[in-house]
């Protein structure tokens, strides 16, 4: 993978599943029946829309399974924003592994190009104004490592990868713990080391961070009470904003001085990219 590899992603795992959904215990019984064995073919995979490329690997080495001899030339690269009409790789190889393996290659590369250009879209509506787009866990089940390598080939950085990895106090744990510090208190009493609070009300802040939180998750506030809660913190801790952000509200609420503001539509509502493949016969 270029830009970064997939830390903790199996692609070979992955190409093997999503072919083996595809074929079933008959495989390809349309390119079997329908195109001569010794048939070869090229192909121009190539984009209808100006997009940020993700996914151009993967797609590639469903076409390498298929056929290890398949010629491959990547005409541009995963983090790359192009234009409409933008050819992304050529491939010339055999006429039925190509047929069989279009579809699993199309649909990654256009369901990942589709999650990092419309992270792009929010990256570049905060461009200046210092904050940072994190993406969440608002993923597909079994795709989050593959959807949140797309969100960095967009522009963002990634937010937890999953309960493991920092504590996320919210409303639920607050309301279960009897409140905002005793939650935090029970978190470093069992010797976690990143403690990210979610607070929704101003008089949440001061216990949160006497308790010993890391991050405040500022939820669901507008940009006026947004602004005075990262007066009130002043730098003691980083500050995110989350909740109800839009691409049309997401510049005002980086000005009020938010360190980072995290946006699960990016990966939950992102469509498909248009992206085509065309071959022709050799």
């Amino acid at each position: 993978m270029t830009r970064g590899a997939i830390e903790g992603f199996d692609l070979q795992a992955f190409i093997e599943s999503t072919l083996g959904e595809d074929l079933g215990e008959a495989g390809d019984i349309t390119s079997d029946a329908v195109i001569p064995a010794d048939l070869r073919f090229e192909g121009v995979m190539d984009s209808r829309d100006a997009i940020t490329v993700a996914g151009l690997p993967i797609a590639a080495a469903f076409f390498r399974e298929l056929d290890p001899d398949v010629q491959i030339e990547m005409l541009a690269e995963d983090g790359q924003q192009v234009a409409a009409g933008t050819d992304l790789m050529r491939l010339r190889g055999k006429a039925r592994a190509m047929l069989t393996a279009e579809r699993s290659a199309l649909n990654t590369v256009q369901h990942l190009s589709g999650i990092a250009t419309l992270t792009r879209r929010y990256v570049d509506a905060i461009a200046g104004t210092g904050a940072t787009l994190l993406d969440t866990r608002k993923t597909i089940p079994g795709l989050r490592l593959l959807e949140k390598y797309a969100t960095r080939m967009g522009g963002a950085r990634n937010h937890r990868m999953g309960l493991w990895d920092a504590a996320m106090i919210k409303d639920n744990h607050v309301a279960v713990a009897g409140g905002v510090g005793e939650a935090v208190r029970r978190a470093k009493d069992a010797g976690i080391a990143e403690i990210i609070v979610e607070v929704d009300r101003v008089d949440q802040i001061e216990p949160a961070l006497t308790a010993g939180a890391t991050r405040l998750l500022l939820d669901n506030m507008d940009p006026p009470v947004l602004r005075g809660a990262v007066t009130l913190i002043g730098g003691r801790v980083p500050t995110e904003a989350s909740g109800g952000v839009r691409l049309e509200t997401i510049r005002a609420t980086a000005e009020t001085g938010v360190d980072f503001i995290s946006v699960g539509r990016i990966t939950q509502s992102a469509p498909a990219a248009d992206i085509g493949l065309d071959f022709v016969s050799l």
